[in-house]
């Protein structure tokens, strides 16, 4: 299992929480502790059928309204100040979001939805959506449901139970997008989209209800954003071709981003040895990178290609667009490397790696390649 793809983002908190010198000391072993359950595994009970139809349980759908996380839209920063970003007509083509990672808690493995849910993974997830959600705010109908994410520490252990909470995690986006697909207009084109163990979930849910279905058709692009696809032994299992073209539709985009020097051993090392859809440990096999730059895999692009990046301020609930300030490069192992080191906050992770950023890095560009391919998708269908 996955245990220790998301050991950085671990480390990180645990460094805010506990202090440094005795976590360098014992790494492994702190965060196991501050975020692996100790409690049993509870068995997720299966929502009831057509919960999902309850507006509760979706952070955007229509009709939320100005509340609506995604439905965000950051200023740019230029030589005259700060400027709206110019309104974007809704293109016809709805949004399916699965947020990251926003619950921490040890006091079970999968999060509450109930009552409201955990307060703090409420805020968090909400925070994560107005970053990485509002890149697809051109749409003209964003869902991004509230699921039972796995804790952090799920990810953390080899035990069972973390297998189960991620399973069970799975089991509600799947059935909140089912629910998304009875609810658009039929024949609508679909961009399925998610960050981590959103991006997760997604790989598995493409590979198992959309490959094969009359609803790839529809898919104007998959974005599974900051966690590993594997080029030989992931897209093959979830029936899409990776994009390789600026206006190519039906494929697959996908990128981690280091700043540079990098090291990202740690997050290769649970690459190589975890199991990918087809059962097989990927090894040294690339893992696929879309330069968000260009729109194609591999290659680089300068800075000067960057239409915006979403800068946040402290807090991580506002930001602004800063156009022009940093470049992409795929690598040979099939990380995306961002040059030297852009200050972006307090949530860049050991390594250089900038994981919490992978979409605000690029967010103008990937609201732009978004609306080209769903533009493309139209006279292709």
């Amino acid at each position: 299992m996955a245990r220790k793809f998301l050991y950085l983002v671990a480390f990180c908190i645990v460094l805010v929480i506990g202090g440094g010198i005795v976590l360098a000391l014992f790494p492994n072993q702190l965060t196991r502790f501050a975020l692996v359950p100790s409690a049993a595994f509870a068995p997720v009970k299966p929502m009831d059928a057509n919960a999902w139809e309850d507006p509760a349980l979706w952070y955007s759908r229509p009709g939320i309204g100005v509340s609506d996380p995604a439905r965000w839209q950051p200023a740019y920063v230029s030589d005259r100040g700060l400027v709206p970003t110019p309104a974007e007509p809704n293109l016809p083509f709805a949004v399916f979001f699965v947020h990251p990672t926003s619950y921490l808690s040890r006091s079970s493995w999968n999060a509450p939805l109930a009552d409201g849910g955990d307060p703090d993974a409420e805020r968090i997830a909400r925070i994560y959506l107005r970053g990485m959600a509002s890149p697809f705010n051109a749409a003209s109908e964003i869902w991004a449901p509230r699921y039972r994410q796995a804790t952090m520490g799920a990810f953390l252990t080899d035990a069972p139970e973390g297998r189960q909470a991620i399973d069970a995690a799975y089991g509600d986006v799947r059935e909140a997008f089912r629910f998304f697909l009875s609810s658009v207009a039929p024949g609508t084109p679909i961009v399925l989209a998610g960050h981590s163990q959103g991006a997760l979930h997604l790989k598995r849910l493409i590979a198992e209800e959309i490959k094969g279905s009359p609803v790839a058709g529809r898919v104007v692009a998959a974005y599974v954003i900051g966690w590993p696809v594997s080029t030989l032994h992931d897209l093959p299992v979830m029936g899409l071709p990776a994009c390789a073209a600026p206006e190519q539709t039906g494929c697959v985009i996908s990128w981690s981003s280091f700043a540079e020097p990098a090291d990202p051993s740690m997050v290769l090392d649970a690459y190589a040895a975890t199991p990918a859809l087809d059962g097989q440990a990927p090894g040294s096999d690339p893992m696929l990178c879309t330069n968000p730059l260009t729109g194609t895999p591999g290659g680089a692009a300068p800075a000067s290609a960057n239409l915006g990046t979403l800068v946040p301020e402290d807090s991580m609930e506002k930001g602004t667009l800063r156009p022009g300030l940093v470049p992409a490069r795929c690598d040979a192992r099939g990380l995306l490397l961002i040059g030297p080191p852009p200050e972006m906050g307090s949530y860049v992770l050991p390594g250089n790696n900038y994981h919490v950023y992978d979409l605000p890095l690029f967010w103008a560009n990937t609201k732009a390649d978004v609306m080209r391919r769903a533009e493309a998708w139209k006279p292709a269908n």
